[in-house]
């Protein structure tokens, strides 16, 4: 099993923690999800993003970018 390195921005404004951290653990359940500023905050203040295994994806809205993230984790 491949271990993810999964991190989500507590101060993008695109983003809700409870569900999106929620989110992610349903969809890489044996990844470590961590919480906390990225220094992203350029596009944090235009865009929701997750980063994910070194790759900033991003999305419109929360849904779009974990969907769009879920390419790069690794399985």
């Amino acid at each position: 099993m491949a271990t993810n390195d999964i991190r989500v921005c507590d101060k993008c404004r695109h983003m809700q923690m409870k569900s999106t951290v929620a989110k992610l653990e349903k969809l890489a359940p044996d990844s470590e999800i961590k919480v906390g500023c990225k220094s992203y905050c350029g596009p944090c203040k235009r865009f929701a993003f997750v980063f994910v295994n070194g790759r900033y994806i991003k999305g419109a809205t929360e849904d779009e970018a974990i969907e769009k993230a879920m390419v790069y984790v690794k399985k």
